[in-house]
Parts: structure tokens; C-alpha cells; sequence
């Protein structure tokens, strides 16, 4: 892994890293200093929803989305195109994909479309620290063919992003302060598609390759065999970015490939359910992440813990598992109280960060 470091404006980062999706600029229940508390280096912001829901004025005036927040780690945006195609693809929105973009119908008489030049100009606005290039999302169920057309829109769109990216660039003599520019592989499960996608976007050049569709096979298991085809034809000097990834199995499984930027809505939206994730071990000291099920989900409400005066974990130091027993959050999640949702997302999200304090001890042994 050449890649040691993720620059951001607010200083680099060490690899790999995992960013939280902050999807309309805000991880949901907790705010950006607790955030930080959780020693979580940087998030994902949503270009889809705030390209619609905030705009670019306010992003001018405050100068940047980082600003807006007033947070100070790094900032990662996505193209937005998972998004607008996943709800068009499923008819949620009335919509098409063109070659030109992605066409919607938020309402019965409003037109929008999503371009690959739109989509990196408004990330451009939000002046973060990696933009992503608008692709031509893989539906897993697609035959051959359609994922043979899928893949070329994804390539055709990934040269007009870059020409985009760097006329703005230009215009903004950004020079080395420039973000990075991560292209997105699309194809689905046909392992050829995925090769020649990886291979099309290294000629046509970024700083890293993303992970692109669903990773899930048809069996419900991590498909691997498409990650492992990407990180076998990406540059070592790239990033290579498990957009949307995941568990923490399976985030260990893909650093082991190469992989060394991750993002999910996983260990936020969890919390906030009652589901907590909990090291099999005694110590932060004593996690070892070569021991199979070195995880467990931990289910605040369950009876057994209504009078349990210890704490979640003793594997972990974030304010929950330092400050309140048990039985605590099990009463905050029966009155419905929407401290528990706090308390439980600032664990899950010092247990990922956790994962990649320890994933870096490892990879740098092997």
C-alpha cells in the first residue's frame, strides 16, 4: 500500500480510513463535536440531496460545506449518481438515464437532470477533498449486455467529469491544492466488464478508483471476486475506495486487497436502531482482527440488561462505554429518548474507527 496518507485541507489522514455518510450534512443524531470525540477523521456528504435541498448560494457564502458545518475533518463527496439512479431504476421517480445524464421528475411539472459536469461543479462548490465522478450505476440483476452498456456510459461520462474537473481546476488556478478525483468501476458480477472498466479509467487517469454498484452477489454474500479484479488492475499508487462498504468483515476482507477508503450509512443507521457492534474482547488492547467473529451485535433492550450496572465494552473508551451502564441506554431506548440514538451512533462510530486503528497495525505486519 503506497498510499499512506488521504490529504485533506485540514491535514492528511491515515489509511485506511472510514467516513461515516453525512448525507445531507449531518451524521444523523450527533453533531460534529461529537463526531470528532469519536476520533472519526473525516465524512461523506450527499452531492444528490444537496445539490437539491441546499444549493449553491449558501455554499458560496459560507465557502464550502465544511464551513457550513463547522467541522474540521476531511471531506469526501459522491457523485450523487447512486442516488438519482437507484430511486429512477426502481420507478420510485418518474426518470430516465440518457446518455446525456440523468433525467427526474421530482414533481409533476419540474424537470431535472443530473450531469457529469453538473455533478462535479456543484462538488466543486462544496470544496471537498475528494469528488467523485458521476457513473452509470450496474442494476445487479443485468444481463451481459446491459451491463456491457452500463459500463460505457460509466466511461463516457468519466471523461467528460475529468475535462470538467480540470476547467475548473483552471479557472480556479487550484494547482496542487486541488481535490482528488476518484473514478467509479462499474460492471456488475461479469468479472471481463469490471477488468476492462478498471483498465479504460487508468487510461484515462485519477487519483484512485472506487468500487462501483452493488456488492452483494446473488447468494447475499460480499462479492470479492469483483473487488479483487478492480484492486488487481488499479495502479498500487491509486486509491482504490469501497464506496458503500460496509461491514466490518467485509471492510477487513477488501483492506486486505488493497482497499484503503471506505464509507457506509451501516454503523450510524444501526445505532440508531438498537443495533451496537461490540469487540469480542476484554481491552482495546486485546483485539485481534485475525480471530474469526471478533464482532458481535450487542441489543440494548433485551430484559437481561434492565438492571445491568457494567458498561457495553470494555474494549472501547467512547462516552457511552466510559460514562453509563448498561441499564442506562436500555431506558433510553424503551422511553424512546433521543439521547439513546446519540449515545449508541458515537459507539458504533469509535468502534469503526477502532477497526482502522487496528486494520493499519496489521496490514503494516504482513
Amino acid at each position: 500500500m503506497l498510499n499512506k496518507f488521504f490529504k485533506s485541507k485540514v491535514g492528511n489522514v491515515p489509511l485506511p480510513v472510514f467516513f461515516p455518510d453525512a448525507t445531507r450534512a449531518v451524521v444523523k443524531s450527533i453533531d460534529t463535536s461529537d463526531l470528532e470525540e469519536t476520533n472519526t477523521p473525516g465524512i461523506l456528504v450527499n452531492t444528490f440531496h444537496l445539490w437539491q435541498e441546499l444549493g449553491v448560494d449558501v455554499l458560496k457564502k459560507f465557502g464550502g460545506i465544511r464551513e457550513f458545518m463547522n467541522y474540521h475533518g476531511a471531506v469526501i463527496s459522491d457523485s450523487g449518481g447512486f442516488q438519482v439512479m437507484s430511486v429512477i431504476k426502481s420507478k420510485n421517480i418518474k426518470g430516465k438515464i440518457t446518455d446525456e445524464g440523468a433525467v427526474f421528475y421530482p414533481s409533476k411539472n419540474k424537470k431535472k437532470i443530473l450531469t457529469p459536469e453538473k455533478s462535479i461543479e456543484f462538488q466543486m462548490n462544496l470544496k471537498t477533498d475528494m469528488v467523485v465522478v458521476l457513473d452509470d450505476f450496474t442494476d445487479p440483476a443485468s444481463t451481459y449486455d446491459d451491463a456491457k452498456i452500463s459500463v460505457e456510459r460509466t466511461l463516457s461520462w468519466a471523461k467528460r467529469s475529468k475535462v470538467e474537473f480540470e476547467k475548473i481546476c483552471k479557472e480556479k488556478k487550484l494547482g496542487d491544492d486541488r481535490p482528488y478525483l476518484l473514478g467509479v468501476v462499474q460492471g456488475g458480477k461479469y468479472q471481463d466488464l469490471r477488468e476492462y472498466c478498471t483498465k479504460e479509467l487508468v487510461s484515462i487517469g485519477f487519483d484512485g478508483l472506487g468500487y462501483g454498484g452493488w456488492p452483494i452477489d446473488e447468494g447475499g454474500n460480499f462479492d470479492y471476486d469483483s473487488a479483487k479484479s478492480i484492486a488487481d488492475n488499479t495502479p498500487s499508487e491509486y486509491f482504490l475506495y469501497g464506496l458503500g462498504v460496509g461491514k466490518p468483515d467485509e471492510i477487513l476482507g477488501c483492506a486486505k486487497l488493497g482497499f484503503n477508503i471506505f464509507d457506509c450509512v451501516l454503523p450510524t443507521r444501526d445505532a440508531r436502531h438498537g443495533r451496537l457492534y461490540i469487540y469480542n474482547f476484554d481491552s482495546i488492547d486485546e483485539i485481534n482482527l485475525n480471530i474469526p467473529n471478533f464482532y458481535s451485535f450487542y441489543t440494548p433492550t433485551r430484559e437481561k440488561y434492565y438492571k445491568d450496572e457494567t458498561p457495553i465494552s470494555t474494549a472501547c473508551d467512547c462516552l457511552l462505554c466510559k460514562k453509563y451502564s448498561k441499564a442506562y441506554l436500555a431506558h433510553l431506548f424503551r422511553i424512546g429518548d433521543f439521547t439513546a440514538g446519540r449515545l449508541a451512533t458515537i459507539h458504533n462510530l469509535r468502534f469503526y474507527s477502532l477497526l482502522m486503528e487496528k486494520i493499519r497495525t496489521t496490514i503494516d505486519k504482513t
